[in-house]
């Protein structure tokens, strides 16, 4: 039996474990097997789970509720995790959890969300932001960010379920699951909750156009993946391909998943030049209007912001003239123009920067590039901008990237002067645009932050990090999907 769909939310998952007064209903998309049986940790035992339309596979199972812990068998012989799990108490390999999202108690109600002009945004990873690492240790430290130094939004990091205990994020294979040892689905909750109860908007880093290495089962079940594009991370996901519908429907469900169950307010969406979709109706645009549709009911603002080196007008341009309408992006034009202006760098894509022109241009517009030739690329790169308002960019002098792409992981406190980091700061906190701090920034933490990961994997803990310096690629996304 399905749980009755409520007028607060409108929307409810209807794919993974979804709990009812009476059981759990079960439901998995697998077209590439022809059996599925449902099986609960400690019971002997195998559910048939029966065949639906269009590669669906569905079960009850009577009197199971939240802290079932249960894996499916496909074919009789492959055991696996639930592609939509809630939760991975034992990691990747592990069995999935049954997680009632009713039982967590909000107390946000009065929330009303926060205008996008009024985005002050603190990039947080939730590993390494605490000694304890944890949703729940960054709580204490919130009348400071929303006080003291005044920001009006945090920005996590991704946290969907990856190998170990310590990640970047973007190695993540369960969409729909909080990292354990970051403190899962009650503890994600709890930081939010609290969040809104000072103030605070929680944005949310996810990631569409890749999965990580390690405990990526989806291939078992389905063409998630498409080998007719192809990514620095391996195959493309499946947006415009036979039996795409259904990996569209898995994206844009977590896209409503965590912006619903979870009162997220916003979604940063990772590197979307790595999203293919050559259909009729782009993914971003569909991803789009069901938040915007569901930030109706929900009565508040929900904010939808990409992250693209493509410089294209049209990521942010409304649909009327022809664009997918995402709220805002990242402007690497900005990051760009001063880290050159203050470093003198000039290798990789910095080569084509260091103007005071171009920096003026930045903050006028967006976009520096917009139609001329890039040394770098070795072609015209960008179109105009200008037309936009100034909230349509996310401004940074440092983030995630450009200090984790650099081969030491070295912050641009420990390569200018004191007074560079005054002007950097006034230059980004005064601009018109939407600021981003990297955590540590506001008071010049000099500690790297490099990429790392603990895979199990032998042979992915083996192979040697290859850094591109400066080439727009993550060095946590170089990797070969197995």
């Amino acid at each position: 039996m399905r749980k009755k769909r409520t007028t607060e939310t409108s929307w409810t998952l209807d794919l993974g474990a979804n709990v009812t007064y009476q059981g759990t209903r079960f439901n998995v998309w697998a077209p590439k097997v022809s059996s599925i049986s449902l099986k609960v940790v400690g019971d002997p035992n195998e559910i048939p789970m029966n065949p639906e339309t269009r590669g669906y596979f569905t079960t009850f199972l009577v009197n199971a509720g939240a802290g079932t812990k249960y894996t499916y068998l496909l074919d009789g012989t492959e055991q696996r995790p639930d592609p939509v799990s809630r939760f991975q108490p034992e990691g990747v390999h592990g069995p999935s959890e049954v997680v009632d999202p009713n039982n967590f108690p909000w107390e946000d109600h009065a929330w009303k969300g926060i205008p996008l002009e009024r985005l002050i945004l603190y990039e947080i990873h939730t590993g390494t932001f605490t000694r304890e690492g944890t949703f729940e240790a960054i709580i204490p430290l919130l009348d400071y960010l929303r006080n003291d130094l005044g920001v009006t939004a945090i920005e996590l990091m991704p946290v969907a379920q990856f190998p170990g205990e310590r990640n970047w994020g973007y190695d993540g294979t369960y969409l729909y699951a909080p990292q354990n040892s970051y403190g899962g689905p009650m503890g994600l909750k709890r930081l939010i909750n609290v969040c809104h109860q000072k103030g605070l908007a929680v944005i949310l880093d996810v990631v569409y156009n890749h999965l990580g290495p390690e405990g990526n089962y989806l291939g078992n079940y389905g063409p998630y993946f498409t080998n007719r594009y192809r990514t620095p991370w391996g195959p493309a996901v499946n947006f415009d391909g036979p039996e795409s519908d259904e990996v569209r429907r898995f994206i844009v469900d977590n896209a409503l998943y965590w912006v619903t169950e979870y009162h997220i307010d916003g979604l940063r969406i990772d590197a979307i030049h790595g999203i293919f979709d050559f259909s009729a109706q782009h993914i971003l645009y569909d991803i789009r209007e069901a938040v915007h549709r569901q930030a109706m009911t929900l009565g508040r603002p929900i904010w939808v912001i990409a992250e693209s080196d493509l410089n294209d007008v049209r990521v942010i341009d409304p649909p009327s003239k022809g664009g997918f309408g995402l709220d805002a992006q990242w402007n690497d034009d900005f990051h760009h123009c001063l880290h050159t202006l203050l470093t003198g760098e000039q290798n990789g894509y910095y080569q084509d920067f260091g103007k005071i022109q171009q920096l003026g241009k930045a903050l006028r517009e967006g976009f520096v590039y917009s139609g001329q030739y890039s040394p770098f690329r070795k072609r015209r790169h960008g179109n105009s901008s200008k037309h936009l308002p100034p909230k349509k960019f996310v401004i940074f002098s440092q983030n995630h990237d450009q200090v984790g792409n650099r081969a030491k992981g070295d912050r641009l406190s420990t390569l200018v002067s004191f007074e560079a980091l005054k002007l950097a700061a006034g230059m980004l906190l005064l601009s018109p645009n939407i600021p981003l701090l990297f955590m540590g920034e506001e008071y010049g933490e000099e500690a790297p932050f490099q990429y790392f990961v603990s895979h199990s994997d032998p042979e992915l803990m083996g192979e040697k990090k290859n850094f591109l310096r400066f080439n727009g690629k993550e060095p946590s996304r170089i990797h070969r999907m197995k």
